[in-house]
């Protein structure tokens, strides 16, 4: 039974804390465009951006990240054997990278909070994608776990990527036009 509050747990906390990742990047986005912007907007928005910015990283997207390695733990030390199947490691490893990015997010966060905007709005918007492959490949990894044909899945996950950058750059034509 206490395996499944800690599932329902770590699937509650993982979604709460990729819908923090997902939300922090568009606030970036928002805010390295305001910092474009002539005063007095740029100081406006920006105060309004930063602010909004540490209230999501730090009462939301740090928590919910601290809680679901806390709950994902705790499902391993309950079901021990789950370390046995390979895709557990290659899910963990998607895990690492998840953590990375959250701390390369944390970075961001950081020099806009000091009104220095390193990447533009576009580069955001492709480093936002990271996330959403992510979620993408673990999500599958998880509920296929060694069914996975790593050919096809590779493949699949390819071609997402380079759909989301065809996306990515059809908006952007979209925004210059108007």
């Amino acid at each position: 039974m206490s395996y499944l509050y800690l599932k329902a747990l770590h699937i509650i906390f993982m979604t709460t804390w990729f819908a923090g990742l997902f939300y922090i990047v568009r606030l970036f986005i928002y805010h390295s465009e305001a910092l474009e912007k002539e005063e007095p907007d740029r100081s406006i928005l920006s105060r309004q951006l930063a602010f909004m910015s540490k209230k999501l990283w730090f009462i939301i997207t740090w928590p919910s990240a601290i809680l679901n390695l806390i709950f994902g733990l705790s499902l391993l030390i309950v079901r021990p054997g789950w370390l046995q199947q390979p895709f557990m490691y290659i899910k963990l490893g998607f895990v690492f990278l998840l953590f990375l990015y959250h701390f390369a997010c944390h970075g961001i966060y950081l020099q806009l909070q000091k009104g220095i905007a390193k990447y533009s709005s576009t580069q955001l918007r492709v480093f936002n994608e990271i996330a959403t492959i992510i979620l993408f490949a673990v999500v599958f990894l998880i509920v296929l776990k060694n069914q996975l044909s790593w050919v096809w899945g590779t493949l699949g996950l390819i071609s997402f990527v380079v759909i989301l950058m065809v996306a990515i750059k059809l908006y952007k034509r979209l925004r210059e036009r108007e």
